[in-house]
């Protein structure tokens, strides 16, 4: 990683601490039961992959949200994730897909946040919506696509 990139990394999280130890703990979650309930496509492009980055953007808004306010969470989840495609590129149709599926995550969060307090969210509230979400999702040929709503991922 270049200089300029920790640069900007560094201004991100040094003024919220708890936040990136936060964002650091939802991406060790999410990975970790991706990678238990999708070992073939967690990793790569495909399905488990699409689960991942929106599981990983409702567990960082969440854990966020219970230090502060929702507004915020949303807001610092968004750059964080935004972040992440930056510092470590992909080609364009993953890029895609990622930023994709983590907007699906964080309207997921924001869409279930008026019926739950959000002390109370639970891991199992994002897990299962979001197996729900997979049995519609879309594969992504295009950078042209729009599938709104619905999970993307990339053919094998």
């Amino acid at each position: 990683m270049s200089f300029k990139k920790i640069i900007r990394l560094l201004s991100l999280v040094l003024p919220h601490p708890l936040f990136a130890i936060l964002s650091f703990h939802a991406t060790v979650q999410a990975f970790t039961i991706a990678q238990k309930k999708f070992p073939a496509t967690a990793s790569n492009n495909g399905i488990g992959n699409a689960f991942r980055h929106a599981l990983w953007c409702c567990f960082i808004t969440s854990y966020c949200c219970k230090v502060s306010s929702p507004k915020k969470a949303l807001d610092f989840c968004k750059r964080i994730t935004d972040m992440h495609e930056e510092l470590f590129p992909n080609k364009p149709l993953e890029t895609k897909m990622d930023l994709h599926n983590n907007k699906i995550g964080m309207d997921y969060f924001m869409e279930l946040l008026p019926g739950i307090h959000r002390q109370f969210f639970e891991k199992s509230f994002f897990i299962d919506g979001l197996v729900k979400k997979m049995d519609d999702a879309k594969v992504l040929k295009n950078l042209d696509d729009d599938f709104s709503g619905h999970l993307v991922y990339l053919e094998e």
